[in-house]
């Protein structure tokens, strides 16, 4: 395999993972953290960048991918949790979230006031030509990822330099939200890019695509290594950019959300013309993004549910979609934060699991532990998120290490964990007898 394979993977896999999320979420981070925005980035790093990538080499890994990962805790489990994963990064959030930002990128800037007809015209269009690349997708994202990552970087390059010499505006002190924690508040607000969990249906692809090119088994997960590591430049590149922007924006005025901070700070710097380039990149990188979500949602749903066609799943994805990016922008990131809350810190016990596998011979028993612990507080943060009363059992979660930090679930894991590894002497008392 030659180097520019390797390069050429990555920017695939930067593709894939550069979406709505990549682009909202660092620019108000960025606004919101003012004077504590190199720790509160870094945080939002950690999860935005570091955990996706640490994903993608595990499922390098795992011949059976995601299934056969969350199966280790027990096959009904590994079905159910992973057809979540994919209707979160799909028709529940990740696709309206991107189709709303491309909208909010690309037409809302140029309407006098915000029209939900507008919005459902767009949408229509936007969505109803997903549908239509994704019943015969060949290699589009793949294309338009060889020359859309360097556009990328080149706009948002553009953007950066112009931030520096034509936004007046200073870095104000970080709001409460950041003033004490700026760290694990980012950390926390990593989890919103949705890419974690994304890259359980993403690493199968990125593993494909390296067989492919002749990339035999003993260096599958070095070769997923380097190309995440491409990915993961390119990422942490958008995020620190993107996120300055953001600290610069703070006393330019009002904003929404993340896509209007961007498309305010386009206009500043570069007039019409910035706001029509911003625009076309964030759309172009919204619609590879949801193709890709839609052919991988489809391909999943329709191999695990033989009744069901590939067209019949992919329809399906496309309506909800649609319904479901009407609601705005905002309303979609407000009730994804309660879901992703849930999901993430069971997705990060999995993977942390799969690399301790040598240690703990993949006993089920330890999976199940760790899981069923994790899974008890981070429903608890996520119904919290959602407004949930639960003033019961607050004392008991807040009296968890951690807890001040958003990282509960922590401790209840390896308490999980090695309840699980006692269990398992007792019944295999043999690590041989255990199936790696």
């Amino acid at each position: 395999m030659k180097g520019r394979d390797t390069l050429f993977t990555g920017f695939t896999l930067f593709a894939l993972f550069f979406g709505a999320g990549n682009l909202i979420y660092p620019v108000t981070l960025g606004m919101e953290s003012g004077t504590s925005y190199l720790p509160a980035i870094a945080g939002f790093i950690l999860t935005g960048v570091g955990i996706p990538i640490i994903t993608v080499i595990a499922i390098s890994r795992i011949r059976g991918g995601a299934i056969e990962l969350a199966s280790r805790v027990h096959p009904l489990f590994g079905i159910v949790f992973i057809s979540v994963v994919y209707l979160t990064i799909g028709p529940l959030f990740a696709i309206p979230r991107a189709t709303s930002v491309a909208y909010e990128s690309g037409l809302a800037p140029w309407l006098t006031e915000s029209s939900s007809l507008g919005l459902l015209l767009f949408t229509a269009l936007f969505l109803g030509l997903v549908f239509f690349i994704s019943l015969n997708p060949s290699k589009l994202v793949d294309r338009i990822g060889q020359w859309l990552t360097p556009a990328l970087f080149i706009s948002i390059v553009g953007l950066v330099i112009g931030s520096f010499f034509l936004l007046s505006g200073e870095v104000q002190q970080a709001n409460e939200k950041y003033s004490a924690q700026p760290f694990f508040t980012g950390f926390i607000e990593g989890y919103l890019t949705m890419d974690a969990i994304a890259a359980l249906a993403f690493g199968i692809i990125t593993v494909t695509s390296l067989r492919d090119r002749g990339v035999s088994s003993k260096m599958l997960t070095f070769r997923t290594f380097q190309a995440g590591s491409v990915a993961a430049f390119g990422l942490m590149s958008v995020y620190i950019s993107i996120g300055w922007i953001g600290a610069k924006m703070a006393t330019e005025g009002n904003y929404d959300n993340g896509s209007a901070i961007l498309a305010g700070a386009a206009n500043i710097m570069y007039g019409d013309i910035g706001t029509l380039l911003l625009g076309l990149i964030v759309g172009l990188a919204c619609f590879t993004t949801c193709v890709g979500l839609v052919v991988a949602c489809a391909q999943f749903f329709s191999s695990r549910f033989p009744s069901l066609s590939y067209k019949q799943v992919a329809l399906a994805v496309t309506i909800i979609s649609f319904a479901i990016a009407n609601l705005g922008l905002n309303q979609i990131i407000a009730y994804s934060v309660p879901v992703l809350v849930f999901v993430y810190p069971i997705a990060i016990v999995l993977i942390i699991l799969t690399f301790t596998g040598g240690i703990i011979h993949h006993s089920p028993y330890v999976y199940r532990g760790a899981i069923i612990l994790t899974s008890l507080v981070s429903l608890y943060d996520g119904l919290v998120a959602a407004g949930v009363p639960l003033s019961a059992v607050t004392p008991y979660i807040q009296s968890l290490p951690f807890y001040e930090i958003n990282l509960s679930w922590l401790v209840p894991a390896l308490i999980g964990g090695i309840a699980g590894g006692i269990i398992h002497s007792i019944v295999s008392p043999s690590p041989h007898t255990v199936s790696k």
